[in-house]
């Protein structure tokens, strides 16, 4: 759980803002109050923030506050119903960079379909690109992944969603639980990647808004 977190201290020393930049965007509601959590430590009381979305929200709000307002900035991002009615061809997908090129032909259309995917189909392939790119994912489980994906995470319909994967004995599992989720494996479950419905949507976000501009 550590892991997902990062402290104040951190996040404004690896995006370079400022700590009256941060509280800033806390009032104008571009940062939910509730990303910033107080915990105890060693020295006192620190903030922590959930660390993908905020490193995300904040990439975000620097790449979009040239052509937004703060006010219009807050109300794209807590938007999310408006990102729910995107659709985006293959080609585009590519073409973006949002998708690779390989992703696109083993489990879409490939390189030249012009079938139109949901918002909920892309973060499906982003999810699956991500694990291949990072070398964590061979095809195999790749296909295994982009599967359990497309016929299970619409049980969680309304709900985020968290997606483990595991390996013991060389033998690969996924395992999709209601966030937050806090499993707990034993000694012989080695846990290659965890990923958040609410970390993909967000970088999405990110990559998408020029179709709600």
């Amino acid at each position: 759980m550590e892991d997902d977190l990062i402290s104040k201290k951190e996040l404004l020393d690896i995006t370079g803002i400022s700590y009256g930049q941060l509280y800033r965007w806390k009032r104008k509601q571009l940062i939910p109050e509730e990303w910033f959590i107080r915990k105890a430590t060693f020295t006192g009381q620190e903030t922590f923030f959930p660390k993908e979305m905020i490193l995300a929200r904040i990439h975000n709000i620097v790449n979009m506050k040239d052509d937004l307002s703060l006010d219009e900035l807050a109300n794209r991002l807590s938007d999310s119903s408006a990102y729910d009615r995107v659709t985006i061809a293959a080609t585009e997908l590519i073409k973006r960079n949002i998708v690779s090129l390989t992703t696109m032909n083993k489990f879409g259309g490939g390189q030249t379909s012009e079938q139109e995917y949901t918002y909920d189909q892309i973060i499906h392939l982003v999810a699956v690109d991500r694990l291949l790119s990072t070398g964590d994912l061979n095809l195999a489980e790749a296909e295994l992944l982009f599967r359990t994906l497309s016929e299970k995470t619409a049980r969680f319909e309304g709900k985020g969603w968290e997606l483990f994967f595991v390996r013991k004995m060389g033998v690969t599992s996924f395992i999709l639980a209601l966030a937050p989720a806090e499993l707990i494996f034993d000694e012989g479950v080695r846990l290659i990647s965890r990923l958040a419905l609410g970390d993909l949507r967000e970088q999405l976000k990110g990559m998408l808004t020029y179709k709600l501009i």
